[in-house]
């Protein structure tokens, strides 16, 4: 879990005893894992394995949410601030505050912006161990009414830079396309764009043809 994502899922392993982890949370910063069914033998050494498709499917999401977020902010205003998001393997979901609908100009402008940072392929820059400070001073975004602790991890893609606990991918052309399905009102004041990317966006331009 971090930054709205999903936790992982996967499975732990000893000898013939093979569980499914269905989700991982964290709670006071410790990973708890969740399954149907506890090992035979709780006091063994596993061995945990991630079902690394279905991270990258949500790591692809998450960055095209850090996209989004910048995209926002640079086409409609700086007054634009996360309010919300959820991130897995099939979609997202980003909350902002903002005044009005977005009008179908505006979204073309919002999702080609995006699209151009995914084809322009920018790596990743991961700040790890950051004094809080120092990533004020370089130009993180803070969410809303968010605590951070002393030393924060940075996550970077070109001009956006957000705090954040998540997985991504290492360049954003892994994200392979992006594509606004909706955009409505969740309360007065804020909006909410639900959007796909990767393997999701294939199978939508499948419905197309």
């Amino acid at each position: 879990e971090g930054g709205g994502q999903v936790g992982d899922i996967g499975f732990i392993k000893y000898g013939k005893d093979n569980v499914s982890i269905l989700n991982t949370k964290k709670e006071n910063k410790l990973i708890i894992h969740l399954t149907d069914e506890l090992p035979i033998n709780i006091s063994a050494t596993f061995v945990a394995q991630v079902d690394i498709d279905y991270r990258y499917c949500c790591s692809r999401n998450h960055t095209a949410t850090h996209l989004l977020h910048e995209s926002l902010r640079t086409i409609l205003g700086n007054h634009i601030s996360q309010r919300g998001s959820l991130v897995d393997s099939k979609n997202l979901r980003f909350d902002f505050s903002h005044f009005s609908k977005l009008d179908n100009d505006e979204l073309k402008k919002i999702e080609r912006s995006v699209n151009l940072k995914i084809l322009a392929n920018i790596e990743l820059q991961e700040y790890n161990n950051l004094p809080f400070s120092k990533a004020k001073k370089l130009g993180a975004v803070m969410l809303f009414g968010e605590k951070y602790e002393d030393v924060v991890r940075m996550i970077q893609f070109g001009e956006s830079k957000d705090l954040c606990g998540g997985t991504h991918v290492n360049a954003t052309g892994e994200i392979g396309l992006f594509k606004i399905m909706s955009e409505g009102s969740v309360s007065s004041g804020v909006r909410r764009i639900h959007a796909i990317t990767g393997y999701s966006t294939l199978e939508y331009i499948d419905t197309l043809q």
